[in-house]
């Protein structure tokens, strides 16, 4: 089985198949809206897409969080929770067990 250039290479001499292949190669790589910047296009929207479904769910975490925030009780726990207030006929005190305190070797 002999490997013929001519063969090989006898469809490039129709002008028509050279110019539709020159037109293929030119969309493909280097038109502005060639295949490769599509690509990139694409991977970019599935990243934003993404995003979209995190924040979406941040948004619905950070409303149920605010929606305890509205009534007396839950703003009462959080007000005490993280900034340890307290009513002024009461006394706080905070137990901090050792392995949840930050050493040195921790930071």
């Amino acid at each position: 089985m002999a490997f013929n250039k001519k063969a090989l290479l006898k469809p490039f001499k129709n002008i028509f198949v050279l110019i539709l292949f020159v037109f293929f190669i030119w969309m493909l790589f280097f038109d502005a809206n060639s295949w490769l910047i599509h690509r990139e296009l694409n991977h970019e929207i599935d990243d934003l897409e993404a995003q979209k479904e995190y924040y979406k769910k941040e948004i619905e975490k950070d409303n149920k969080a605010l929606k305890k925030l509205n009534n007396d009780e839950g703003l009462e726990k959080f007000a005490r929770e993280e900034y340890y207030m307290k009513r002024d006929n009461e006394e706080i005190f905070i137990i901090e067990y050792e392995d949840s305190l930050k050493t040195k070797d921790d930071e």
